[in-house]
């Protein structure tokens, strides 16, 4: 169904939705550390929404950036693979390459470059995967995939170096997804150097903090010196510490840009926050009620960073201490088991049946028990059951960090009107994400 961007349409009644949703929600971060291992737990209503590990040994890529060499360029595909030196080659679409603007090019204020991602989920993996996330890490945005580009063979040549920024991990038998527009993250702003404009984050909807806040980062933002998106984050941020972050944020840059003239390809240049740093930056603010860690030395530094960048957050900060872990008191290890199950329970005695394949991850919902009133309006009870499960899928979706093609099934409904309500239901959940 497609939906309507207008306040009275489909999307719009999603949005509102979804704002109510978010009004009341209670979240809080729990952090578990040691010198083998890190986990970040995100608690939302008391659930657990959204876990991430990370180990010293996996050598995770993601959001590091690279001197890469051009192995192959591919006319059929429109793509390259670039040498980074990390075993496997990566894949860079044309559609992430530095190509000049084309006149009537279509902007869109909250994306930048190519990587065909949402602001507000640029792609940074959850569990088993280091990343520096965020309830926006705002990176590359969907413009360059809507406009003609030039053949990729006019960019790029065989042998030719490139810098590249690491975009998706290595599956499988793929190597890491790669994009030549690289941004760098900082807690309240995401600097492209190759961008040439301003961007507000998505879930900033207030149109005059929008313009509020567009002006305050083109004031300092110099010409020709990149763009700026203002991250989720940053809505309340005061423009002197906003000029400061661009500054740091633009001298980070430059030295990478001086480190990679001196190095030989492939080479790595830059590496990204580690999980932790990078969630606190990235997630951290006043809408988590408590940050909860268990070592000693991550929350000293945990504390340092919020002292610095934002006071008033640092009694929401508390070191965890008793003879029972802090993930088996929140119940976490519990939840993360039943995050790799089969079969999903709803409350209503439904169920969820998630199957992941090579091509695709396939829902089904079923009724189960639940009869609600019966007979005499199955329609009802179908509907509850149908809402219910677009609750639990987009909570299952975030949770196990399925993205690709999926494919639900829901329970069929002869009415237009509920089959709509349950779309609306399903888009205000997702939105949470």
């Amino acid at each position: 169904m497609s939906g309507s961007g207008s306040p009275g349409g489909p999307a719009g009644v999603s949005r509102n939705r979804r704002r109510k949703l978010e009004k009341n929600l209670k979240r809080e971060i729990l952090v578990s550390s040691n010198p083998q291992e890190s986990w970040v737990a995100l608690r939302e209503d008391k659930r657990l929404a959204e876990v991430m590990f990370d180990r010293p040994d996996q050598n995770r890529v993601l959001g590091d950036i690279f001197l890469g060499k051009v192995e192959a360029v591919l006319p059929g595909i429109q793509a390259a693979f670039v040498d980074i030196g990390t075993g496997k080659a990566g894949f860079l679409h044309v559609s992430d390459v530095n190509v000049p603007a084309v006149s009537g090019e279509e902007h869109h204020d909250d994306t930048a470059g190519g990587s065909n991602v949402d602001i507000e989920s640029n792609g940074q993996q959850k569990s088993g995967r280091r990343r520096g996330r965020g309830e926006g890490n705002e990176r590359s945005g969907g413009g360059r995939g809507r406009r003609h580009l030039p053949p990729i063979q006019n960019h790029l040549k065989k042998g030719q170096t490139i810098l590249v920024q690491v975009t998706k991990e290595a599956i499988s038998t793929k190597g890491p997804r790669l994009t030549a527009d690289i941004s760098l993250p900082g807690r309240f702003l995401v600097y492209m150097p190759y961008a040439s404009r301003v961007g507000i984050s998505r879930k900033i909807e207030g149109r005059n903090q929008r313009a509020k806040l567009r002006k305050m980062a083109q004031k300092v933002l110099p010409k020709k010196s990149g763009g700026l998106i203002v991250r989720t984050v940053g809505e309340e941020v005061k423009p002197m510490k906003l000029e400061k972050e661009f500054l740091r944020l633009h001298e980070r840059w430059q030295r990478i840009s001086r480190d990679a003239e001196a190095l030989s390809a492939p080479s790595p240049v830059h590496r990204e926050a580690t999980l932790i740093s990078g969630v606190i930056r990235d997630l951290f603010s006043g809408k988590f009620e408590a940050l909860r860690v268990d070592s000693k030395q991550a929350y000293e530094e945990i504390s340092d960073y919020v002292k610095s960048v934002d006071p008033d957050l640092l009694d929401r900060v508390h070191l965890h201490s008793g003879p029972t872990s802090l993930f088996d008191e929140f119940g976490v290890e519990e939840e993360i088991q039943k995050a790799f199950r089969r079969n999903v329970p709803l409350k209503s005695g439904g169920s969820l049946v998630i199957e992941p394949t090579e091509a695709l991850v396939s829902i089904d919902v079923n009724t189960g028990r639940f009869t609600g009133k019966g007979k005499r309006d199955p329609e009802q009870t179908i509907l509850k059951t149908n809402l219910e499960a677009a609750r639990e899928i987009a909570k299952q979706l975030r949770l196990r960090d399925v993205g690709g093609i999926i494919v639900v099934d829901f329970i069929d409904m002869d009415l237009q009107e509920n089959r709509d309500k349950v779309l609306r239901e399903l888009r205000a959940h997702l939105g949470r994400d």
